[in-house]
């Protein structure tokens, strides 16, 4: 006769667990992807703990969230605005707030980190929160281009560790992709996608590869762009022209860039080509390092000289 011991006991709890839907979501990070998850996830009848450092930080991200809810419930409820108002403040209530992010995870099913991309700042994270949060807590990083095994192995959770890479704007952008490491199990990785499909997101299974497959893709492209013109065979205007008409692209790899910010983009190739000198894919652009260098960081270069000309303006004497 066999013996049941203590541990096969925690394991067939973890494994129920596990196989049971999640309900309970802590989002670390009130940022705009941070926010944006925890949106979704109110939205669609989670109970939601939205994490950040301070009170101010998570207030703005509260503020940001019921400004976007208003503007969803004023397309899908155009004709009876006080449903519209009911659904914004339906959502609101599945949301609260915390600073206590150890005190927060002790009782929720996920946890989905959206913070600095930062190895270390993740791995002191998930190394604190490993010791407080329940077995069955699966945690999930949102990281684009970090690998995933790296930042799991600061826990002692390897086989319920994912990632899960959600697209800025979240509550627009259908995609998702459900990472995972050599050491996810199938249970983790499954419930992952049941999530993902429980926001009304699609989606797609990737491996713990570099970029996983759309900053996979996307990055070198938008790389090769820059190397295309640094050897100056296309001006920046007729390449971006190039690929929206010949390829069928909504924005051209220039306008990309500069929407997705090149100090984003050198984070991301520097990180590769650390990893992987020999991939003439990933070698480093001395265009894009130059502008970086000289703060030229595409179109939040342009938000943060007319926010500080905003300020300026306010705080002359005329205004004051």
């Amino acid at each position: 006769m066999a013996f049941i011991t203590r541990q096969n006991i925690r394991s067939l709890s973890s494994s129920a667990a596990l196989r049971a839907a999640i309900k309970h979501v802590t989002v670390i990070g009130g940022g705009l992807m941070g926010a944006g998850i925890a949106q979704v996830a109110a939205s669609t009848g989670h109970s939601v703990v939205l994490v950040d450092t301070s009170e101010d930080i998570l207030k703005k991200s509260t503020k940001g969230i019921e400004a976007s809810l208003k503007r969803v419930a004023k397309k899908k409820f155009a004709e009876k605005p006080e449903d519209g108002e009911a659904f914004v403040q339906k959502v609101l209530k599945n949301i609260s707030t915390s600073t206590d992010a150890v005190s927060v995870v002790q009782g929720t099913d996920l946890v989905v980190e959206a913070i600095v991309e930062n190895l270390k700042v993740k791995q002191d994270l998930f190394g604190a929160l490993d010791k407080a949060a329940p077995e069955h807590t699966i945690f999930a990083s949102n990281t684009s281009s970090l690998p995933i095994a790296d930042i799991a192995s600061s826990t002692a959770r390897l086989d319920r560790f994912g990632g899960l890479h959600f697209f800025n704007p979240v509550p627009m952008m259908k995609l998702v992709e459900v990472i995972k490491a050599p050491a996810t199990s199938q249970q983790t990785f499954d419930a992952l996608l049941e999530f993902s499909k429980a926001l009304g997101k699609h989606p797609v299974s990737c491996k713990d590869t570099p970029g996983f497959i759309v900053n996979r893709l996307l990055v070198p492209y938008m790389l090769e762009a820059v190397r295309l013109h640094e050897r100056g065979h296309g001006s920046k205007e007729d390449i971006d022209v190039a690929m929206k008409l010949g390829a069928g692209y909504p924005m051209g790899p220039f306008e990309l860039l500069d929407y997705v910010g090149l100090d984003t983009s050198k984070f991301i190739i520097d990180g590769w080509h650390e990893k992987d000198p020999d991939n003439p894919l990933f070698a480093p652009s001395p265009l894009l390092n130059k502008l970086v260098a000289e703060g030229k960081l595409g179109k939040k270069t342009a938000w943060v000289r007319n926010l500080l000309q905003t300020q300026n303006v306010n705080n002359s004497p005329e205004n004051t």
